[in-house]
């Protein structure tokens, strides 16, 4: 489908609308005692699970909601300012370099307070205090219980006593090349264009780095596919957390972990706001599977790769390519 916006013209996909909310998301209690186990059986079944109980207070969540829509309530052309992406920035329609377009606007925000980009403080200077105060106290919240997370994750995996922070290691690092991203999914109300189809906001895809941490408001769009290739629709929870694995941690698990491909459709009638937390490792960090966890005479599936080397291979393919295809050792 063709829309014309600002005299540039896009073509958006679309797709058959699920029909039904999913039932069989793994749902996991941070404080529960066999959490570490619930986490590992979610992310070798799914690659994907919805955290609750985690500790990030709901006020934090809502008052960085309200600064975001307060951002997105803009006119175009003073959005427009905050761009065009480097990847960071404001960013509208257009989701990376190579053609794919979506329903959305977005901000992306690097996360290391010593390396802030150029487009990260002219956003945060033209905007009121709050907004930053909102980003910054949200991230640190968001990462003390992504720390949490996967150091259970390392737990549940077995790994030996000095090696369970071997992941959250990774993100912990100042040199940690993680980033956070606000994606706005304005209403479609168009719909009886679309002759029963849904419009797609942001295509199916995997995410490169260790994990990802979203929330989002009470708009539904998110989608995860099955195994069986079945795409089922997430019954959206303003109140927790949704946790993906990503590219990079399949491949540190030799595969255990199922990085999670998903994707957003827009609604008709409501705007859809998710706040994503992408944990990575740093740049120069060589990625491989984890000694500890191969079984005596596994091979390893993927070579041996460095996150900057990755970072650019998944950053130049197409979104719903398989990034990881590459880099596997018996590639058909």
């Amino acid at each position: 489908m063709v829309v014309a916006l600002n005299n540039q013209f896009f073509l958006l996909k679309t797709c058959k609308p699920g029909t039904t909310f999913f039932t069989g998301i793994p749902v996991v209690d941070l404080k529960d005692p066999e959490a570490k186990t619930l986490i590992v059986k979610a992310c070798k079944e799914f690659g994907f699970f919805k955290l609750v109980n985690h500790g990030v207070p709901f006020e934090l969540m809502s008052n960085l909601e309200n600064q975001a829509l307060t951002f997105f309530s803009k006119s175009q052309s003073e959005k427009d300012r905050a761009g065009p992406p480097d990847p960071f920035g404001y960013g509208s329609k257009r989701i990376g370099r190579n053609g794919d377009v979506g329903w959305v606007e977005y901000l992306l925000l690097n996360t290391n307070p010593d390396v802030i980009s150029p487009k990260s403080h002219f956003i945060f200077r033209e905007n009121p205090q709050t907004f930053r105060d909102a980003v910054e106290s949200y991230i640190g919240a968001v990462k003390k219980m992504c720390y949490t997370v996967l150091e259970l994750m390392g737990e549940g995996l077995g790994l030996g006593i000095g090696e369970r922070n071997v992941l959250s290691r990774l993100v912990k690092d100042e040199r940690s090349d993680s980033c956070f991203r606000l994606n706005h999914y304005p209403p479609w109300p168009e719909i009886e264009a679309l002759n029963g189809r849904n419009l797609v906001g942001f295509g199916e895809h995997t995410d490169p780095q260790i994990i990802s941490v979203l929330r989002s408001n009470s708009t539904s769009g998110l989608q995860i596919c099955l195994t069986d290739g079945t795409w089922v629709s997430v019954p959206p929870d303003q109140t927790s957390f949704f946790i993906n694995v990503g590219d990079t941690l399949q491949v540190m698990t030799n595969g255990r972990f199922k990085s999670v491909k998903h994707r957003v459709l827009a609604d008709t009638s409501k705007s859809r706001l998710s706040m994503i937390y992408f944990g990575g490792p740093a740049l120069s960090e060589k990625i491989a599977p984890l000694p500890s966890l191969m079984s005596k005479g596994e091979e390893s599936l993927y070579k041996e790769f460095t996150w900057c080397e990755y970072k650019k291979a998944a950053y130049t393919s197409r979104l719903a390519d398989n990034r990881l295809h590459p880099f596997q050792k018996y590639a058909s």
